[in-house]
């Protein structure tokens, strides 16, 4: 399979040499998103916040009694 060339390879090879504009086109493109630091493309999260701590209304559970246990 040394030699093997997909189909869409061919095609873009033929069209980009049928259209160099394209290739102009690409540089471009890929230079407003990919030829920058990752700052540039993304910006920094905001922090993350801590959660809120507990303030007393988690629910309890009362233990059940011997007599609760039977049924």
């Amino acid at each position: 399979m040394a030699g093997y060339e997909s189909e869409i390879t061919k095609f873009m090879r033929e069209f980009l040499d049928r259209h160099p504009e394209e290739l102009a086109s690409q540089r471009k493109g890929r230079g407003a998103w990919w030829d920058k630091s990752a700052d540039e493309r993304t910006p920094p999260a905001p922090p993350a916040r801590l959660a809120p701590r507990s303030g007393g209304a988690e629910y309890t559970f009362k233990p059940l009694s011997e007599t609760d246990t039977k049924l």
